[in-house]
């Protein structure tokens, strides 16, 4: 039997709260928990919720505790819950922040319910997903404004080649059974090299090993654009 894909979604505007519910809800792979009328009501649930939920989709603009604060709150308290940032601002320092504090996607509130659904899915699936657009922002936000996220010191020797080879697929979104594939490894040989990434670059996350990827050039994803 297949594991549902548990939600929690947290928005301050009601009837988009609940028409995002009602689309949600729809699908077979997801189950949504609780949802939650601002950030403060959203920790509230969290810190007493008998389950806690893979996906948390939040508003960015809400009154009391925004989602940019929630974020943090939530990275701090629930690490290992994955935010997907939805929200109006569709700008690339504003989308540079959010992943430089840990959302692991970014959805316009005017997107499809079919880019919604493939965002869980992927998040789900890989850990995080950016699209063209946002991986576009993140490649010239961080390479040509590097006081957005401060700079690492690494030393390029300190990644084994197969490492290297696995932070290439990693930022390419490709999957982990995808990767075991394209490289002749099993899945449980590249979990092993992302938890060895994640490790020695410190990241808290894979959108934060993708982050540092870019920021050091240790993936090359101009021809993407």
């Amino acid at each position: 039997m297949d594991t549902k894909i548990t939600l929690v979604i947290a928005d301050d505007e009601l009837l988009f709260r609940q028409g995002l519910i009602s689309i949600l809800s729809k699908e077979k792979n997801l189950n949504i928990l609780f949802d939650a009328e601002d950030g403060n009501h959203l920790m509230d649930q969290l810190r007493s919720a008998p389950e806690i939920p893979e996906i948390v989709i939040t508003d960015l603009k809400m009154p009391g505790l925004n989602g940019v604060e929630t974020t943090k709150l939530i990275r701090k308290e629930f690490p290992d819950i994955k935010i997907i940032a939805l929200t109006s601002y569709f700008s690339k320092p504003f989308i540079i922040n959010m992943i430089s504090i840990g959302a692991v996607a970014y959805l316009a509130k005017n997107s499809t319910p079919k880019l919604m659904l493939t965002t869980i899915n992927e998040v789900a699936d890989k850990g995080f997903y950016y699209d063209e657009q946002v991986m576009k922002f993140i490649h010239e936000g961080l390479l040509n404004n590097n006081d957005q996220i401060k700079k690492s010191n690494f030393d390029t020797t300190y990644f084994t080649k197969r490492e290297k080879e696995v932070l290439d697929l990693i930022c390419k979104q490709f999957t982990t059974n995808e990767i075991a594939e394209k490289l002749f490894i099993s899945p449980r040989t590249v979990d092993g090299h992302r938890n060895n990434l994640l490790l020695k670059t410190e990241a808290k996350n894979l959108a934060g090993l993708v982050v540092y990827a870019i920021q050091n050039k240790l993936v090359n994803l101009e021809e993407q654009f």
